[in-house]
């Protein structure tokens, strides 16, 4: 009677959403800051979510870049805690609380898809929670924070194509109304930021609208070996973990995917906002 609880439970989770796939989007989460400053234009943006996605998400797969392991690694909770994963801000920021429910069948779900595609280890970590890639955008997005959210972390000792790879396994995901989301930033520099309102140096502004271009356009091989064919990509992401997110999100909406910008801004000088949809082609 057990199983059948949990296989009718299961079947009811991820039942066929019936009114197409959902799209993947990449959202670029910035800084911290963002919880707070009102300031930010992303932070706006982010606010008008459920007025351009008007379909609720039965759940949300969120590959951060604020978590890396050696091998894919999903969260299975039943409650996220928030993750304080950010030193020397404001104390205001710690008291912040975005604790969403889990998505511990999501989680068993992702790795059942992961298994069958060639990803062979696939691990659960059954204590941790949200971190602030995924809880600052999501803050403003769904603020009720009543949305499942499952998290799956990045390989950044892996390359562009693997991420793509593992975004393809996730894709029957989206017809089962999950919302697959990369949350990093489409340039990240930590060492090269400026204070708020200063110019965009050349650097950053070439590789953001070399990337800009790559993705209208298709070229999604082009983005998955950004570090050889891009303007400055090392000076982009000197770590990929920021970017490893696009990929994923790239590859599980297909590789006849249509891109659209949907946010676009600058802050610190050289951190760009930029985030982008991604809907599959029938």
């Amino acid at each position: 009677m057990r199983l059948l609880h949990s296989l009718n439970q299961k079947c009811r989770f991820f039942s066929i959403c019936k009114r197409g796939f959902m799209d993947t989007v990449y959202i670029s989460h910035g800084s911290p800051m963002m919880a707070i400053d009102e300031s930010i234009p992303a932070r706006k943006f982010l606010k008008t979510w459920q007025q351009i996605f008007k379909e609720r998400p039965k759940a949300i797969l969120v590959i951060s870049g604020h978590w890396d392991t050696k091998e894919p690694t999903v969260n299975v909770v039943n409650r996220n805690d928030t993750i304080y994963d950010f030193y020397g801000f404001p104390k205001s920021m710690y008291k912040l609380k975005y604790t969403p429910p889990g998505a511990p069948l999501l989680a068993k779900r992702v790795k059942e898809l992961l298994m069958a595609n060639g990803f062979k280890r696939v691990h659960e970590d059954k204590t941790r929670g949200v971190d602030h890639g995924t809880w600052v955008p999501l803050m403003f997005m769904y603020p009720e924070a009543d949305i499942p959210v499952c998290q799956l972390s990045v390989q950044t000792d892996r390359d562009g194509t693997y991420h793509y790879n593992l975004g393809k396994a996730l894709a029957p995901l989206r017809e089962e109304g999950i919302l697959i989301m990369g949350s990093g930033a489409t340039t990240h520099n930590l060492g090269t930021m400026q204070p708020s309102g200063s110019p965009v140096p050349s650097w950053a502004l070439q590789f953001d609208t070399w990337l800009k271009n790559a993705l209208l356009e298709g070229r999604y091989e082009d983005v998955n070996h950004y570090d050889s064919r891009a303007p400055y990509g090392k000076m982009a992401h000197p770590w990929p973990d920021h970017f490893y997110p696009l990929h994923v999100a790239m590859g599980a909406a297909g590789e006849n995917a249509k891109a659209k910008l949907l946010h676009h801004s600058w802050d610190n000088g050289t951190l760009s906002y930029a985030s982008y949809q991604f809907t599959a082609r029938k």
